[in-house]
């Protein structure tokens, strides 16, 4: 009588093509069925953020409720130039900064909201702190020379330092910070060791504090603000006629 032999090694990658096969596939059928859930989360994430540099709390339960409510207009700036769009919240802002980078024209989303009677307009910033990508969105009062308030995430920076980025001490700061030096020069707002105002009574100083051990990530946050609000400029200018 004959026996079969499963140690030949013939039998060994069949089997792995097999796994592999099999594997992929599965994979493959899972990420399909998950993928709308998981750009409805993206969704609902970003409208989450926008709120927050309101100073509005959302769940993922209310958020779109919540965005709909008070942001009132989205807009797609190119230039000087803006289209109304209501699905501005979806742009890739990484991805329009790698247009950018190779010669492109660069999106910029525009968020109008209204909260108690006021206007504030939000733009999406992004840039790099110490290990990876950090973002966020910055609300400014409806004069477009001083912030309303901020939002600020990243991927990877380190907790109890950088990470703080999102904590409210940190991020209270910069409500009321002014863009605008004496003059009328854009500044934007710095992260400072040497800012000698720890307790932020200073609005007009174009300064925040430090968060102390975490010198690049808060040279990033500056970096970013001063990058990206820049970008809204000529829009703005078009505002205050």
């Amino acid at each position: 009588m004959s026996t079969k032999r499963t140690d030949k090694a013939s039998y060994t990658i069949i089997f792995s093509i097999i796994l592999v096969v099999v594997v992929g596939s599965l994979l493959a059928f899972f990420a399909n069925a998950t993928k709308e859930l998981r750009v409805n989360n993206d969704k609902v994430k970003s409208q989450m953020d926008i709120l927050s540099s309101m100073g509005i709390e959302s769940t993922r339960a209310n958020a779109t409720e919540m965005f709909n409510k008070y942001i009132t207009k989205q807009y797609v700036i190119e230039g000087v130039n803006a289209t109304e769009n209501p699905e501005a919240y979806l742009i890739d802002i990484k991805k329009e900064q790698n247009k950018a980078k190779e010669g492109g024209v660069q999106r910029l989303p525009l968020f109008v909201g209204e909260k108690e009677g006021e206007k504030i307009y939000i733009v999406p910033v992004r840039g790099n702190g110490l290990w990876d990508a950090i973002w966020g969105y910055v609300a400014l009062n409806g004069d477009l020379k001083s912030i309303y308030g901020v939002f600020f995430d990243h991927k990877g920076e380190t907790p109890g330092l950088g990470a703080n980025i999102t904590e409210p001490f940190f991020k209270d700061d910069f409500k009321g910070e002014m863009l605008y030096d004496a003059s009328g020069d854009f500044k934007s707002v710095e992260i400072s060791k040497s800012n000698g105002d720890p307790n932020n009574v200073d609005k007009t100083d174009n300064q925040v504090d430090a968060i102390s051990g975490a010198t690049i990530t808060g040279n990033g946050v500056g970096t970013m603000l001063k990058k990206d609000i820049r970008l809204y400029l000529p829009y703005f200018e078009t505002l205050k006629k």
